[in-house]
This record gives structure tokens, C-alpha cells and sequence, in this order.
């Protein structure tokens, strides 16, 4: 019931948090090094900062390399720029950024698009985690495989409009598709 802006201290104080499509180009400084990108949600605030402005590079590092392990991040090194690493690695990161805060609210919007099989296992075994921890998941996908697989209900939005709504398992896959399609339970 309170408007939202997204500002930095607004993401902290309610816990939100964002998985988005294109995260090379919509969550990253893509010249920026890995640990860099891993340290964007806080690097004003300690231990990365001291006294509010001066960079602890050295602690950013460190967590840098601690995330890198934690999300099997596959880079040559903390300081590589994040735009060298796979899509799936730039997924990665920007998982273990948004995960490593406390989170009530985390969207992911086609957060497998592209990816390979292995990329796809572990950023579906981070979201459920992050669900079974108490987050609240919002999955955005056209993927009905990972819909299907992952949701607990499940939700269809056409033109702006909920047009079916279901329970995790209470559903028929062509009822989606017609729904996702606009043509309804008519078609």
C-alpha cells in the first residue's frame, strides 16, 4: 500500500530483491571486476566500507571470493571483468549477490533463459532455497517446464489481466498454454 522506488535504501529495508532477465545487461557494470559486481548491493557499508566512503578492497575481495565458492561462480579470478564470464556464470553472480543479503522478496524474471543444463540445475536448486528459507519467489518465466517444476501456484497474466490461476500440481498444461495464448478454458 506504500509506493516503491527501488532506491538502494528502500531494497535494504524490505528485503527485496531482483534476479532479471539479461543480467549482463541488466544487473551488472559489465567492465567492472566480478568482485566488484558481487559487492554492488553494499560496498557503503561495512566491512566494505570505512567510515562510509573509504573501500576496503581487501574485504570486498575476501567476500568476493567466499560468494565465488558458495555459487560455484566459474572465473579466473574475483578481479576479471564480469562481461568475460558464460551466462551462466553472470547469472551466478548476480544469484549469490542478490542471496547473500537477507531476502523476503526475491522476483526472477526468465531466470534460466539460455543457459545450459547445469547452469539451469543449480540456479533452480538456489531459488528453492532461497523459497525454502522463507522468501517469497515470484518466478516470471514463459518456460512451463520450469513454471511446472518449480512453482507452487501458479499464475497466468494475459494483457495485463490474471486469467488462471492454479495450486503446484493442480493443473493441465494445455489449460495454460490456451490461457498463456489468450484463448481461455473456450479454446
Amino acid at each position: 500500500g506504500k509506493p516503491y522506488g527501488a532506491s538502494r535504501a528502500e531494497i535494504r529495508r524490505h528485503k527485496f530483491y531482483l534476479l532479471p532477465e539479461e543480467p549482463l545487461q541488466n544487473a551488472c557494470a559489465r567492465n567492472m571486476s566480478v568482485a566488484e559486481n558481487l559487492a554492488i548491493r553494499d560496498f557503503d557499508r561495512p566491512p566494505k566500507a570505512l567510515g562510509g566512503w573509504l573501500l576496503d578492497r581487501g574485504a570486498i575481495r575476501r567476500e568476493a571470493i567466499r560468494l565465488i565458492e558458495r555459487y560455484n561462480i566459474r572465473t579466473r579470478s574475483p578481479d576479471a571483468p564480469v562481461a568475460e564470464l558464460s551466462g551462466g556464470n553472470v547469472q551466478r553472480t548476480v544469484l549469490a549477490r542478490e542471496l547473500s543479503h537477507e531476502v523476503e522478496v526475491l522476483i526472477a524474471a526468465n531466470p534460466c533463459m539460455g543457459l545450459d543444463v547445469g547452469a539451469i540445475s543449480e540456479i533452480h536448486g538456489q531459488l528453492i532455497a532461497a523459497r525454502n528459507k522463507g522468501a517469497a519467489v515470484l518466478l516470471v518465466s514463459e518456460d512451463l517446464d520450469e513454471l511446472t517444476t518449480l512453482a507452487d501456484r501458479l499464475v497466468v497474466i494475459f494483457e495485463g489481466r490474471i486469467v488462471y490461476e492454479a495450486a503446484a500440481g493442480a493443473y493441465d498444461i494445455r489449460t495454460i498454454g490456451r490461457h498463456m495464448a489468450g484463448a481461455g478454458a473456450a479454446a
